[in-house]
């Protein structure tokens, strides 16, 4: 098709958000949409950094309609914004609260066109080339880079996720969100899947397990969950009456079959995880209470070159690298090994990060735990893994000793340093870089070290 419609509900009395104590319209979305794109101010790209996920939703359709390009880098760093307006010096920052960037500054709250929407729902069409948003990877050198995404392969992307994940079964499906819509996991599966599949999303981003509560309590049925393995950890861990979803979806980073069972049974929903990255959007989809295999989008396909896994197919433009080591079954299932550059050698023998954070997290009374490797040093010395964990009431020894339960003696970290929380992102990701922090931060500090 050479253009798709901005959204997929049928009436423009059908609920498309709920946020601000009402049930928002899809025409009441689509007068939102059309007065704020009279409204942007010059300039091709637009750096949207809206919480609330309804304005962002609306924020990204108006930049759309006014052939404009949303820009959403990892974080909004003093360094990265910079960067951002490096990269395109016209952006200026969209936002529903005051922001202390170095950008023109243009707020929009949602209110302007309050009543304004009416019964007549003319949806506009988008061409399916036209460049929706542009994400940012952290690049080898520090300098991020871009990725490209256009309407066509966004919506062909979330409308096989619709499909996989049940959503199109003609009933309105409700999404409750705790990853942040600039997030690529985010902007596809709480804003991007709601509007193509006819249904509505939560405007609220809800961090703490009390939030996500309450959140879930006041969201009508069917709901689902689109959460991050850290978050439905800490979840789990309160002692609070969780609000049950019908369904659960996951990323940013595999889950283990242990907390995937704690999940399904504590919620009592279907959990599924979606495999992708910010280069390649979502690919495929495993309930790894059923099976450790991941089934790929239709369309999509696998290849190994030289050691190095390609995506390629169905809403990927070209044929993309991945940075993960898979073992393929067929042509539409395959294994995943960990992240490439996880994999570590010391001293002869091989482990990855991703298997050490398991085995970490595992131990009973860790909340949240992550290994790190420095880099290698110049001197003749062995690099030594450190490791950072929440444990409360554990001492360094006895969490030490748990480990040596589980991991080879060469892998055990040093130094162990326990913390009251470790600096995740919005996400629930750790980047090298904060761990790098961490590091500085706590060598040579006299942290209880691994004999």
């Amino acid at each position: 098709m050479n253009s798709w419609p901005l959204i997929t509900h049928p009436h423009a009395q059908d609920v498309l958000a709920y946020g601000h104590g009402q049930a928002i319209t899809a025409g009441q979305f689509l007068a939102d949409v059309r007065h704020l794109a009279a409204a942007l101010p010059p300039g091709r790209h637009v750096l949207n950094t809206c919480g609330d996920r309804y304005r962002f939703a609306v924020g990204v359709a108006a930049a759309l309609l006014a052939d404009k390009i949303s820009l959403l880098p990892p974080t909004l760093t003093p360094e990265m914004v910079r960067q951002v307006k490096g990269f395109a010096p016209d952006v200026f920052c969209l936002s529903d609260q005051p922001q202390s960037l170095a950008l023109p500054q243009f707020t929009w709250t949602g209110a302007a066109t309050a009543g304004a929407a009416t019964d007549r729902l003319d949806i506009p069409e988008i061409p399916a080339a036209r460049t929706v948003a542009i994400v940012f990877t952290s690049g080898s050198t520090g300098t991020p880079v871009a990725h490209r995404k256009s309407w066509g392969g966004l919506v062909h992307s979330v409308r096989a996720e619709a499909a996989r994940l049940g959503l199109l079964d003609g009933r309105r499906h409700s999404i409750v969100a705790t990853v942040p819509p600039q997030h690529m996991f985010g902007f596809e599966s709480s804003v991007l899947l709601p509007l193509q599949s006819a249904g509505a999303m939560s405007a609220s981003h809800p961090f703490y397990p009390a939030d996500i509560c309450a959140v879930l309590a006041a969201t009508p049925r069917p709901c689902m969950l689109v959460t991050t393995p850290v978050h439905l950890k800490v979840l789990l861990a309160s002692e609070l009456d969780i609000p049950l979803p019908d369904s659960v979806l996951s990323a940013t980073a595999p889950l283990s079959p242990q907390l995937a069972l704690a999940a399904e049974t504590r919620l009592q929903a279907p959990l599924l995880e979606i495999y992708g990255s910010t280069e390649t959007g979502q690919v495929a989809t495993r309930r790894i209470t059923q099976t450790a295999e991941w089934t790929l989008f239709p369309g999509v396909t696998l290849s190994a070159v030289q050691g190095q896994f390609w995506a390629a197919g169905a809403h990927l433009e070209q044929a993309v690298p991945l940075g993960d080591e898979l073992e393929l079954l067929s042509d539409q299932r395959f294994l995943l090994h960990g992240r490439t550059a996880d994999l570590i050698n010391i001293a002869g023998k091989r482990s990855s990060l991703g298997y050490l954070n398991h085995q970490l997290n595992a131990v009973p009374g860790v909340i949240d735990g992550a290994f790190f490797m420095p880099d290698e040093g110049d001197n003749d010395k062995v690099t030594r893994l450190m490791a950072f964990a929440v444990a409360p009431g554990m001492t360094p020894a006895s969490l030490l000793a748990a480990l040596r339960e589980r991991i080879d003696a060469m892998f055990m970290p040093r130094p162990l340093v326990l913390l009251d929380a470790l600096p995740r992102n919005s996400s629930g990701k750790l980047p090298r870089h904060t761990l790098a922090a961490l590091a500085q931060a706590h060598q040579g500090q006299g942290a209880p070290h691994a004999r």
